[in-house]
């Protein structure tokens, strides 16, 4: 049993690459900070661009919008301001809590928010930020 247990696992469960949250690169102008690769990081991390523009926006209180590539904020915030509210934003919307790999879904059951681990099966309510979830 155990055996098909392992043959039915997703292969992603046994590979032993790190997880790593790419680093934002990009400059300021102005009074505003645009960072060019911010669809990558949201890629990297496997939620919505949107989802995670409005939790950095929240998060920094500062306005902001998504100009093709780039994330263009009002005003002037430094890159390790910016790459730490992205860690925060991975431990509560991206790593599981059970087995921390980031092989996580967000999934909506009614009125509760629910982030799935694909890796241990392991369901954890999030909190909600009233946003489209992928």
């Amino acid at each position: 049993m155990l055996k098909k247990a392992r043959d039915e696992m997703p292969e992603s469960v046994f590979e032993s690459e790190r997880f790593e949250i790419p680093k934002v690169t990009g400059h300021i102008q102005g009074n505003k900070t645009i960072i060019s690769n911010f669809l990558v990081i949201a890629n990297t991390l496997g939620r919505s661009p949107e989802h995670l523009l409005k939790y950095i926006l929240k998060e920094l209180a500062t306005p902001g919008t998504l100009r093709g590539n780039n994330l263009i904020l009002g005003a002037k915030v430094p890159a390790s301001r910016i790459n730490e509210k992205i860690r925060k934003y991975a431990t509560e919307f991206v790593l599981c809590p059970e087995c921390g790999k980031p092989d996580t879904k967000i999934i909506k059951e009614g009125d509760v928010t629910y982030m799935r681990c694909q890796a241990c099966g392991a369901k954890h309510p999030v909190k909600s930020m009233k946003a489209s979830l992928s």
